[in-house]
């Protein structure tokens, strides 16, 4: 059989005798498609704030943030001639230097003998894939983003908090040297001072909220990352008992553990963690894993679908369906974000 095709008219156009496969995918409807599942997935969307992500184009496009200056204040007597400045904004340039994508292909075959409707089964994978590559990049790239103030400054030193100074976070940087953890056990006393060697996951979370509260940081969208091993100590702890978190009904029978000292506190499986870590409880080959708190203001994060397409491949019969992610993140307000390297 030949097909004539005019000028113009598609090849795989309704109406010619052929497999009419890639006119039914429409790049915009998967594009969206892979969005909303990214967001509907990921914890970034909630511990990172995305207010210039309409300003991407495609990977290598730098964003130009202006920061709001900070104004001096001067002291005044009667008749002083008063001096005016020029608050100078800086700006601080976010990087779409990232991108993953996806290419695969729905063999003819299969997709004549599937009773499932393989591009949807293979789009929603490849949103869940996509994000979880995404989430671990950005975790482990904001490590040693926060304040110096924010974090302990070395091995030898795991203390941190702007005022006290005395707070007991933990200390990893990103190359994972020299880190030491801060032992967690819910079976410690609590309330324990900086110089005891094991924390209880509560102590933990108010020592954050400690460092918080000394770099003046609003009480309201506080969150805290943690371990799933920590949620569950939280869990089996205090919380457990109603009258402690003030609730209707205990986390132990909701399974939520909800906000604790004005945090919300979110779970993820994709911290950033590393072996034969000495913890303060003593010995080492433990495994330290960062734990982060802050507010949306601390970390920007921006992403975009750039290209989903569809075509026919050139090497088998079947149709291609490919993507592209581009992204980039920034800890533009290092004071706003919180670190600690925790072991269990």
């Amino acid at each position: 059989m030949s097909v004539s095709v005019a000028a113009g008219q598609n090849y795989y156009g309704t109406g010619n005798g052929l497999d009419n496969y890639a006119a039914k995918f429409i790049p915009e409807i998967w594009s969206g498609k892979l969005q909303q599942k990214f967001y509907d997935s990921t914890v970034l969307s909630a511990i990172a704030n995305t207010d210039w992500e309409g300003e991407i184009k495609d990977q290598g496009d730098k964003v130009r943030i202006r920061t709001v200056p900070t104004i001096t204040i001067n002291d005044y007597t009667k008749g002083l001639a008063l001096t005016s400045e020029v608050p100078a904004t800086s700006v601080v340039e976010l990087n779409i230097d990232k991108g993953h994508y996806f290419s695969v292909v729905a063999d003819d075959i299969d997709k004549t003998q599937a009773d499932l409707r393989l591009m949807d089964i293979f789009s929603n994978d490849a949103a869940q894939q996509m994000k979880i590559k995404i989430d671990t990049n950005v975790l482990a790239g904001i490590v040693g983003g926060a304040d110096s103030a924010n974090r302990g400054t070395s091995k030898a030193s795991p203390l941190g908090g702007r005022i006290d100074q005395n707070l007991p976070l933990g200390f990893y940087n990103a190359t994972g040297a020299s880190a030491i953890a801060l032992a967690i056990d819910p079976a410690a006393s609590a309330g324990a001072g900086a110089t005891s060697t094991k924390r209880t996951p509560l102590d933990h979370l108010l020592d954050l909220g400690q460092a918080m509260d000394e770099q003046n940081l609003p009480e309201s969208g506080r969150f805290v990352v943690v371990p799933a091993w920590f949620a569950a100590m939280l869990k089996k702890g205090d919380l457990k008992n109603t009258y402690v978190t003030g609730d209707a009904t205990s986390i132990a029978r909701n399974g939520q553990v909800g906000t604790i000292d004005r945090f919300t506190v979110y779970v993820s499986n994709l911290l950033p963690k590393v072996t034969g870590t000495t913890d303060t409880n003593g010995g080492t080959a433990k495994t330290g894993y960062s734990v982060f708190a802050g507010v949306k203001e601390g970390l920007t994060f921006a992403s975009q679908v750039t290209k989903v397409e569809t075509l026919r491949s050139t090497t088998t019969f079947g149709d291609i369906m490919r993507g592209l992610n581009v992204y980039g993140f920034k800890v533009v307000t290092p004071k706003a974000l919180v670190e600690s390297l925790v072991s269990k």
